[in-house]
C-alpha cells in the first residue's frame, strides 16, 4: 500500500469534507461509529462506481432526495487512480451524499480512508487484514470485507473488526473478471447465520450480477441488501432505476 503521493487539492490536507464526520475526529462517546453504524443498519443500496463525466449530478440522481429513496452506500472503485485524484473522487461522493445519510467508502486504501475521513474501508480477500486496518483507520470508521465461499463468510461474520461482509459474486459479471460466480447458495447461507434485521446480526450484500432482472432471485434466498454497479453506471435513468430498486429492496 502506498501512503504517499501528490500534493492533494488545496482542501485536502484536512480531511474535512467527508459524509459530514471527517472534521470531527475522533468521536465523542463513540457518537460517530454510532450514526455510522445506525446508517448501515438502514443501507438496502449500495452502489461501487467509478468517476465519469459529470459525476456530481450522477451521484445527485442515484441517492435521490430525502424520503425518495435511492442509494445508501456509494463506494469509489476505479483501479489506478493517482493518490490526489482518488482523494477529490471521494470528496465528491461525500459531497454528493452530505445531509442524506449516504455513508461514503473507499476501496482497498486505508491511507485514504485515514486521510479523508470517509465512513467505511471496503477491503478484500487478498488486501490489508481488518484487524491491522482497523489499527490504520481507528475505531470510527466502518470496515467491509468481500467473501466468495461459505468458509469466508463465516469468518468475517465472526470477526469483531469487521463491520458489515458482501457475499458473492452470485452472477457473472465483467466487474469481476477471473472471479467464477458462486450462485445463490452462498446468499442462502448467509440468511441463515445471519438474518437481516435481526437484532444483533451483522449486515451483509449481496454482489455480482444485480440488477432489475436478477433482484427477484436474490431477494428469494433471503437477501434484503445489495450491492451494484452496472443496474445504475449503465442506466439510461439513473435516478429512476436506483428509486426502483431501492423501492424494491424495501418491500422485499
Amino acid at each position: 500500500m502506498t501512503t504517499t503521493g501528490p500534493t492533494p487539492p488545496a482542501a485536502a490536507g484536512d480531511g474535512s469534507a467527508a459524509s459530514g464526520s471527517a472534521a470531527d475526529g475522533a468521536s465523542v462517546g463513540g457518537s460517530v461509529r454510532a450514526d455510522r453504524l445506525r446508517r448501515l443498519a438502514d443501507a438496502r443500496l449500495y452502489l461501487c462506481t467509478p468517476r465519469r463525466v459529470e459525476f456530481g449530478p450522477f451521484l445527485d440522481a442515484v441517492i435521490g432526495p430525502p424520503g425518495r429513496g435511492g442509494v445508501d452506500l456509494v463506494q469509489l472503485r476505479e483501479k489506478n487512480l493517482e493518490w490526489a485524484d482518488e482523494v477529490r473522487g471521494l470528496r465528491e461522493i461525500a459531497a454528493a451524499g452530505a445531509g442524506r445519510d449516504a455513508l461514503v467508502s473507499a476501496n482497498d486504501r486505508a491511507d485514504l480512508t485515514a486521510f479523508t475521513g470517509v465512513d467505511i474501508l471496503h477491503v478484500g480477500q487478498d488486501d490489508v487484514p481488518p484487524a491491522f486496518a482497523r489499527r490504520l483507520v481507528g475505531p470510527d470508521v466502518l470496515i467491509g470485507q468481500s467473501t466468495h465461499s461459505p468458509e469466508q463468510f463465516l469468518a468475517a461474520l465472526a470477526d469483531p473488526d469487521v463491520d458489515y461482509v458482501c457475499v458473492g459474486p452470485v452472477h457473472a459479471t465483467p466487474t469481476k473478471q477471473g472471479r467464477p460466480p458462486v450462485g445463490l447458495g452462498l446468499p442462502r447461507l448467509a440468511a441463515r447465520h445471519a438474518p437481516p434485521f435481526l437484532p444483533g446480526a451483522k449486515p451483509w450484500f449481496v454482489t455480482g450480477g444485480v440488477g432489475p432482472d436478477t433482484i427477484d432471485d436474490i431477494l428469494n434466498t433471503g437477501a434484503r441488501r445489495v450491492v451494484v454497479v452496472r443496474a445504475l453506471t449503465a442506466a439510461e435513468d439513473p435516478a429512476a432505476s436506483a428509486a426502483a430498486l431501492a423501492r424494491r429492496l424495501r418491500t422485499g
